[in-house]
């Protein structure tokens, strides 16, 4: 039977709930236990009405979460943009809540609760995968996997990767939805059960080993965050020279608690200059002087301009008193901050577009770079992936399965202001640590920048629009996690299962009368 209206519109009033409350659970604040209860509420406003219905309760869900975890892109190109985001990482929740009545309607086995929780689960995580690789090569911020930093759930990352903890997340959402179902119908026995599922996961989460021992020696790292002259704008870069001038200055700064040698790499952000050393002299002066005022290599993050048009961003690594040595180019710039598809198009919508006046360039190799360490007596890979590029799965897994023993993540978060772009960030990195089992160095112009164990613990961190400087000795590691090992297989895995749940269920729809068609969960 058709819903009444009222309980049409409780289900909206359920489903922009429960996606602000998801999007609590993003830092800041960053409260991790209320993903899954985001999730439950929009479990909960999915009634079985249509898949037009179901298309509006999802879009509500994630207008309500993604609009307001994405306040930063207002702060660095402006409400438009900001808005033509939101609405399109929540058209995918719009999808996902058609594909799920698409799924039930036609399968009388969705009847069973556990049934629902699989195709829930498998449906939302495709969602996810989609909407992280499609269109201009996706956009996977506020993924469910990216709320549990500071939660034992994280451990799942190790075991599956981002395509594990989102399911993890999602059916916790669904179990604790099945278990208040059950309570308000009086059964204690589907009560106990489902809340002892979700119990058995979280226990889950506990016994996963996540390894923090060297394995290859250790590696002493100076990270130098030189901060900006004017925070906030898309041109906080105008005063280039001042830029670079403080990041030398923060190089020199770590004398202040090193000896020169005793350090084996000292890391720049992303734009520590844009001022190009491989043809500038006096920036090449610069960062050779202050590399050997410390007697380490300085990998250096800077903006290369080839002739034949466009830019690269790039790190470089500068060997004092030799010069570049090994470089990394960008492979998934950001589109319409770093290049802008559509150009004359999407310059009917915002000016902002003619901010970028050059785009950028995708690199072709991947983050891999070789680090000759004396103390060592042997070479050191570095993992580097740039800025967004750590919210790519395969990116970052590409690094490590190259060799990478280490992972650093250069970040310029000058253009977003004091949003919560770079704690967001941060989360994603801590994560990526523990999916690979790798020391995670953050360094950002700007902050927030930050040391991270394999495990995903913080050991040290910066604040927001500071100079200051970060020294640590961090585990080198080689081996590779379950998650590293599976790449890209169980993403794969979860689309094709989707596709076919959906395609099923269309079909079992058309052989079937209105009438018997199962009933939502709610």
């Amino acid at each position: 039977m058709p819903l009444p209206p009222s309980a049409r519109w409780l289900t909206l009033v359920l489903a922009a709930a429960g996606g602000w409350i998801t999007r609590l659970a993003f830092p800041d604040p960053g409260w991790s236990p209320l993903a899954p209860v985001g999730i439950a509420l929009l479990y909960l406003a999915l009634r079985r009405d249509s898949a037009r219905w179901n298309a509006l309760v999802g879009l509500v869900w994630g207008l309500t979460c993604f609009g307001p975890m994405i306040t930063w892109a207002d702060d660095a190109v402006g409400p438009v943009p900001w808005l033509a985001l939101t609405v399109l990482e929540a058209s995918y929740v719009a999808l996902f809540g058609a594909a799920w009545a698409w799924a039930r309607r036609g399968h009388a086995v969705w009847r069973s609760g556990w049934w629902q929780l699989l195709a829930f689960v498998l449906l939302w995580v495709a969602a996810e995968e989609l909407r992280s690789a499609w269109p201009f090569g996706g956009f996977p911020w506020g993924r469910l996997a990216f709320s549990q930093a500071d939660s034992p759930l994280g451990a799942f990352m190790w075991l599956g990767g981002t395509p594990l903890l989102s399911a993890v997340v999602a059916a916790l959402g669904v179990l604790l939805a099945r278990a208040a179902l059950a309570a308000r119908q009086l059964r204690l026995g589907r009560t106990v059960g489902a809340l002892a599922a979700a119990g058995a996961l979280v226990v889950a989460s506990l016994l996963i080993p996540l390894d923090t021992v060297a394995q290859n020696g250790t590696l002493r790292v100076g990270a130098v965050q030189g901060n900006v002259p004017e925070p906030g704008q898309l041109d906080a870069f105008g005063e280039r020279r001042q830029v670079l001038d403080n990041h030398v200055a923060g190089t020199r700064a770590l004398l202040d608690r090193v000896g020169p040698g005793e350090l084996d790499v000292v890391l720049w952000p992303e734009n520590g200059t844009d001022i190009d050393p491989q043809v500038d002299e006096e920036a090449a002066r610069l960062i050779d002087g202050v590399a050997q005022e410390v007697a380490a290599p300085m990998l250096v993050g800077t903006v290369q301009y080839p002739d034949t048009g466009g830019r690269y961003n790039t790190a470089v690594l500068w060997q004092p008193g030799v010069g570049p040595v090994a470089t990394y180019s960008k492979q998934r710039p950001a589109p319409f901050a770093e290049y802008i598809p559509m150009r004359s198009l999407v310059r009917h919508f915002s000016d902002a577009v003619d901010l970028v006046t050059r785009d950028m360039l995708p690199g072709t190799e991947p983050g891999i770079v070789p680090v000759d360490s004396p103390r060592l007596g042997r070479t050191v890979v570095l993992g580097d992936v740039i800025c967004f590029e750590v919210a790519y799965d395969a990116i970052v897994r590409e690094a490590v399965a190259e060799g990478g023993e280490l992972v650093v993540v250069q970040t310029n978060n000058a253009s977003f202001g004091w949003s919560d772009e770079s704690t967001q960030q941060l989360a994603m990195s801590r994560l990526r640590a523990i999916e690979h089992g790798r020391a995670t160095v953050q360094i950002s112009t700007v902050g927030v920048s930050a040391m991270i164990a394999p495990n995903g613990a913080v050991l040290q961190r910066t604040e927001l629009f500071t100079a200051d400087q970060m020294v640590a000795t961090l585990p080198l590691r080689e081996s590779l996690t379950p998650a590293t090992r599976a790449g890209e297989w169980p993403a794969l895995t979860v689309d094709v299962l989707a596709v076919w749940i959906v395609l099923a269920g269309m079909v079992g729809a058309a052989r079937r009368p209105r009438d018997e068609r199962p009933d939502g969960p709610a």
